[in-house]
């Protein structure tokens, strides 16, 4: 069985609003590849909303969804952080951070009311934006001589290989990008060019 090499994410920025007896829960949608960026962003929506009572949030990241985290920002346990993160989990999404923001309204919810509300906040701000389906791609360099520049560059032809980068002296390299179900099939063609050496260098 070959390994899933495709998931869901957003394009852009979005948000949405949930407003439940008198309090108000602002839902920001964010693309996101790494932690560092969720914590810029989360550092100047805390700065952007100082006087919000709550900023509560679910990320997740890489294309088998390993990295993830909720946060309550003092709400009760299990009442914000994870029905964002659920929400997340229902539109099969990753790359992506929704933090909710709370006013409170001076009444108390309860628990059902709050995953409720933080729940259809974070709904509401993922139906606001395109969600796309992108493929997990290895990157490679591969090294050869230049008399074999012709059985390279036609094979980078045939299979629409995306080169990222390339230097031709006498000994060539070239940088390509591929889809990462294809990249066996595409390593064992450029191996039967005559010297050729292939490197594995990142999945993006």
């Amino acid at each position: 069985m070959l390994f899933e090499d495709t998931y869901k994410t957003i394009v852009k920025n979005s948000s949405g609003i949930y407003k439940e007896k008198g309090s108000k829960f602002i839902a920001l949608a964010f693309p996101v590849e790494n932690e560092e960026t969720v914590k810029q962003i989360l550092d100047n929506l805390r700065k952007e909303y100082y006087d919000a009572r709550h900023h509560c949030y679910a990320y997740i990241l890489g294309a088998d969804k390993s990295a993830w985290r909720i946060n309550d920002d003092g709400e009760p346990g299990g009442t914000a952080g994870k029905p964002i993160h659920g929400q997340l989990l229902s539109f099969d999404l990753t790359n992506i951070l929704i933090v909710v923001i709370r006013y409170f309204g001076g009444t108390k919810l309860g628990v059902s009311g709050l995953i409720n509300a933080y729940k259809t906040a974070a709904r509401a701000a993922i139906s606001q934006t395109e969600i796309v389906e992108r493929t997990v791609n290895e990157i490679y360099k591969i090294e050869f001589p230049f008399e074999t520049m012709n059985d390279v560059m036609r094979i980078i032809k045939e299979e629409n290989l995306h080169i990222i980068d390339n230097q031709f002296n006498n000994v060539c390299t070239i940088t390509y990008s591929i889809r990462k179900n294809e990249a066996d099939r595409i390593k064992l063609r450029f191996r039967k060019t005559h010297e050729s050496n292939i490197t594995y260098l990142k999945t993006t």
